[in-house]
């Protein structure tokens, strides 16, 4: 095998604001692993508030390009208990097992799907994500909108903005990334309406202590996003999240989190695949989990002006599977 990688910046069509910032721009790590004359590809983005450092990874790629240069093309399972060996941090793990899957369908002429193999009887819309503003701007957004289902960010509680998205006659959820304090969440629970918002995500910021505060047989959908990181015992979110936002980047790549949907499935989590802003090399990964989960978020190419490549698409909140082998990533 043949590993290379680059870092790209990736533009975004208009600022992103959430509650830890705002941003213009998100750099990614792009990985390709090739043999035979067939390349897969994976991809990372840098994140900041996640403390995730590309350049860390450059470096890391260095040390280890012919450990994995060396191995034999084996089932992904085996290749990922390699990586695993090599003790690298999700985010990293996930680009490369990424890749490793779209190489390795690729060679066999047979797509995810089919390897899996995984039946697609529907496949929920995406949202897209509305940039945390006054009120009035998002609601001009969501308006002037063609895609149905909408994720607004927060970066603060206020009652009344949350009666107008209630009333708004459109599909939202709510995603707080943190900026929420138990007391409004209490608010939130004992609030009937909140039950019909989609899911309202990561109310509170990460951490045990914190989402203890929450109670799953509530009123809203409370959804872990960043308290739902690799390695979590999804039982010690079972009595305060009724669903949860599944990341390839926070769990490791599709090989675990394959395993991450069985385990949520028997302790009747609701699921969501999520992204980050990410190119069609990143959604294309995770769009070929659409057909297991209940909730999608995989609006990031949609999101920057300067996409890298062809494959899955989202169009209007509408999944379209790629049929090509692999993760059918193509680079243009």
């Amino acid at each position: 095998m043949v590993l290379s990688w680059q870092i790209v910046r990736f533009h975004l069509k208009e600022t992103f604001s959430i509650s830890y910032g705002s941003y213009s721009f998100r750099e990614a790590l792009v990985v390709q692993i090739s043999k035979h004359g067939y390349s897969g590809y994976g991809e990372c983005t840098g994140i900041d508030y996640y403390h995730i450092s590309l350049e860390d990874f450059d470096r890391k790629l260095h040390t280890i390009k012919e450990k994995i240069e060396s191995q034999k093309i084996n089932h992904p399972t085996e290749f990922y208990r390699f990586l695993e060996e090599l003790q690298l941090p999700s985010f990293l793990r996930s680009a490369l097992d990424c890749a490793y899957w779209d190489l390795f369908g690729k060679l066999e002429n047979r797509s995810f799907i089919e390897l899996n193999p995984i039946e697609i009887n529907h496949l929920p819309e995406s949202s897209i994500t509305i940039s945390a503003a006054p009120i009035q701007e998002q609601f001009s957004k969501i308006e002037k909108s063609s895609w149905t289902k909408f994720k607004v960010k927060c970066n603060h509680f206020d009652e009344k903005e949350i009666e107008l998205l209630l009333n708004c006659g459109k599909t939202i959820a709510l995603d707080a990334n943190g900026s929420y304090t138990s007391e409004q969440c209490k608010w939130l629970e004992n609030f009937e309406l909140s039950k019909n918002f989609t899911y309202v995500e990561q109310p509170m910021k990460p951490s045990s202590e914190n989402y203890s505060n929450l109670k799953a047989d509530k009123f809203p959908n409370w959804m872990a996003d960043e308290d739902c990181q690799e390695n979590i015992d999804l039982k010690t979110l079972q009595p305060h999240y009724q669903s949860i936002n599944i990341k390839l980047v926070k769990c490791g790549g599709l090989t675990p989190a394959l395993k991450l949907i069985k385990s949520a499935r028997a302790l009747n989590f609701k699921i969501m695949i999520g992204c980050m802003t990410e190119s069609t090399v990143g959604i294309s990964a995770g769009a070929v989990l659409t057909p297991l989960v209940d909730f999608v978020d995989l609006d990031g190419a949609n999101l920057i002006s300067n996409d890298i490549a062809n494959g899955s698409k989202i169009e209007f909140g509408k999944v379209l599977l790629s049929e090509k082998p692999g993760l059918g990533i193509q680079i243009l």
